[in-house]
């Protein structure tokens, strides 16, 4: 799938400049083509040398944070609801354990020790499986699940904003959070309905309702600050929450015994390590994106929705934002690189800008997501997870537009 999305913008770009050399008299865009080829590569590199230095410190704080057992007790607090909420699994099974781990990390944004525990608990659940061909309900729900992405810390996109000169990278935190709530409600409820969970049973209801009183009552009051006010809001929150859990990790540590600056350099090594590996997709990315806007083909597409938008009569300023959305749900790395290059053309500060990143940190990778965890086991018939976690990702993006209108106007 990714080869065929990564070629199709290639020949996609080709088409469109050989239309505007052929028909339009245009013989400058092959050099338009060939220059963002290599104004991108250079981007990859600029990018890659603050994603070096993030990585390496945040994969430090968050070893220590493992080493302190946080994503353990995270994982043990969490038990009881997913027992609730996959009735089919047996009391104390080991899939519960790993799938209380998993999303407590995703949580923190454990991403590299998340994906491997998460391929574990997709073996224990298929270990219970009657039909090995067919996804279980449980194996819906945790696939559903991951797939929203529900992450308190989006550290990558501060990076990215960083990265292109954000006068406050962490700006966007609050939209965030609210963007994909949205999509892990939506989620949530759409595998409820279509597997008769009983979200009103007394423990599952101990663990939501106490959260969306909490949730509804903080919008209420965010829904009487002024658009300036909400801005500042989400900065010192962002900026508190960021170094405040920062600081709990290394106290949780220091009161575990933990060697937390030997234990903060094991945990940057293997920071390093992540940031090198991704510099080929970035490049590979950011290239094909950038021979797509340099070819017209970006520009026309998004005239033709703005055009279908204007008729109905609403604002179309989001609609410089929808490239991200559009890739999301089969390539992290090319909504990546969208979302990059539209800091670049549109302002890291556009509202453009914010709302791509919004709409980045609302929801998972769908397909990619699909294909490492249900083909690590070898299903084949998904049943109803692709239309949930789709859903599930619409309503971020959705979350992420009416969020961006409300905080950034």
């Amino acid at each position: 799938m990714l080869n065929g999305l990564w070629l199709g913008f290639f020949l996609a770009a080709a088409l469109a400049a050989l239309s505007r050399w052929l028909v339009g008299g245009d013989a400058t865009v092959f050099g338009a083509l060939v220059e963002s080829l290599f104004a991108m590569a250079k981007l990859s590199v600029e990018v890659m040398v603050l994603l070096f230095g993030t990585l390496t410190l945040w994969l430090g704080f968050l070893r220590i944070a493992e080493a302190a057992g946080l994503v353990a007790g995270l994982a043990r607090l969490l038990g009881p609801l997913f027992r609730r909420l996959m009735p089919e699994v047996p009391a104390g099974h080991p899939a519960l354990g790993l799938i209380t781990m998993n999303f407590a990390a995703n949580a923190l944004g454990l991403d590299n020790a998340a994906t491997p525990i998460g391929l574990k608990a997709m073996r224990e659940l298929q270990s219970l499986n009657p039909s090995k061909h067919t996804a279980s309900n449980a194996q819906i729900l945790f696939l559903v699940l991951n797939a929203s992405s529900i992450t308190l810390l989006p550290v990558s996109i501060f990076m990215y904003r960083a990265q292109q000169g954000a006068a406050d990278p962490t700006l966007v935190f609050l939209p965030i959070l609210l963007a994909t709530s949205c999509s892990t409600l939506v989620g949530l409820v759409s595998v409820a309905f279509a597997q008769r969970l009983k979200l009103w049973d007394p423990v599952v209801l101990a663990y939501f309702l106490p959260g969306a009183l909490m949730l509804g009552g903080f919008m209420a009051m965010l829904a009487t600050l002024s658009a300036s006010a909400l801005a500042a809001l989400s900065s010192l929150l962002g900026n508190l929450t960021l170094f405040g859990i920062i600081v709990v990790f290394l106290l949780a540590g220091a009161l575990k015994r933990v060697k937390v600056y030997e234990c903060f350099v094991e945990g940057a090594k293997e920071g390093f390590d992540v940031a090198k590996n991704l510099l080929p997709y970035l490049v590979a990315m950011l290239c094909a994106v950038g021979v797509l806007r340099a070819s017209g083909v970006l520009d026309m597409a998004l005239a033709g929705i703005r055009w279908a938008v204007g008729l109905t009569g609403w604002d179309a300023r989001f609609v410089d934002a929808l490239p991200t959305a559009l890739v999301k749900p089969f390539s992290g790395s090319a909504a990546r690189a969208m979302l990059i290059e539209t800091m670049q053309t549109q302002g890291v500060d556009s509202f453009a800008a914010r709302v791509a990143a919004t709409i980045q940190g609302s929801t998972e990778t769908t397909f990619y997501v699909l294909a490492v965890y249900f083909g690590a086991v070898g299903i084949q018939r998904a049943r109803h997870a692709v239309g949930c976690a789709l859903l599930a990702e619409l309503a971020g993006v959705l979350g992420a537009i009416g969020v961006g209108y409300w905080f950034f106007g």
